[in-house]
């Protein structure tokens, strides 16, 4: 197998959105609880291990449907590059299926949660192999934004939680960033799609294709601007100084708006990473302060 194309359908380039929400949740917990360093270590590593699987099961995906055909707006992964057969392809996503088990049982034992705890990761495995793959994906009836919400928000921000600190506190300090957590991660997927609209047309229904390109820059808008105000609202009423603290991860995604507004195609690759770094930087700033 070339290792140097399975390392470019790895897409490691998006692991800073996988770890924002569990680094978030985690030293939230670490801070009000005497949380288990091995426990915390393989939450982010199964979040990691699901990002690669989801990553890899997407390009397959892809490739079997014929969406990453000649005209792709977005980069070439090394499947349409000829690097990596489709007998290859499933034996790197079933070998990071085989991470993902180990890596999540290791975590439930280490940490002491409970058994159901597994039900959920049993879930987020398959939520990260349908999006495109199977014979009826999620991702291609414009469902995508509603799961990623869920596993990149909610279950991220709160699961990784609950393993340090085997309980939730329903407070606004920790429900606000799970839903920014969530809100932020949808825009991720809202800008690829916004991107690919010229050749998913006919392929796939995505929320831009079923909006129109206009909407969905205003649907990436409020969401970018929904998931910043989250992480903020918490510091409204203290000192000015924690909003200095913000200001490159708040200038990083008004500078991803603008290239949101300006350019369509691929044009808009570059704005992708920036959004993903600022979003874990905020996550991460905000998790910091209130550690």
């Amino acid at each position: 197998m070339n290792v140097k194309a399975l390392i470019k359908s790895m897409r490691l380039r998006t692991l800073p959105l996988s770890l924002a929400g569990v680094v978030c949740g985690g030293l939230l917990a670490a801070g009000r609880y005497d949380g288990n360093d091995w426990g915390l270590a393989l939450v982010m590593l199964t979040a990691c291990a699901l990002q690669v699987l989801s990553n890899l099961s997407n390009e397959m995906g892809d490739h079997l449907s014929g969406v990453d055909g000649e005209g792709r707006e977005g980069p070439n992964y090394s499947m349409a590059d000829d690097g990596l057969t489709v007998g290859q392809m499933w034996h790197a996503i079933n070998a990071m299926v085989v991470v993902c088990c180990v890596s999540g049982l290791a975590m439930t034992w280490v940490s002491g949660s409970p058994w159901w705890i597994i039900l959920v990761g049993a879930a987020a495995i398959w939520a990260a192999t349908h999006y495109t793959l199977g014979k009826n994906p999620y991702g291609y009836r414009g469902l995508g934004d509603l799961f990623v919400f869920i596993f990149f928000g909610l279950v991220s921000v709160l699961g990784s939680y609950f393993v340090i600190a085997h309980t939730v506190d329903f407070k606004p300090w920790l429900i606000l960033p799970a839903v920014g957590m969530g809100l932020l991660s949808v825009a991720v997927l809202n800008v690829n799609n916004i991107r690919d609209m010229a050749t998913d047309e006919g392929l796939r229904r995505t929320v831009p294709l079923r909006i129109g390109e206009r909407r969905a820059k205003w649907y990436q808008t409020a969401l970018v601007v929904g998931g910043a105000a989250c992480f903020l609202l918490q510091f409204m009423p203290v000192a000015v100084l924690f909003w200095f603290v913000f200001a490159l991860p708040v200038a990083g995604l008004c500078l991803h708006l603008a290239m949101v507004w300006r350019f369509e195609g691929r044009r808009l690759d570059p704005a992708l990473p920036l959004l993903v770094f600022s979003s874990f930087l905020l996550a991460l700033f905000y998790a910091t302060i209130l550690h």
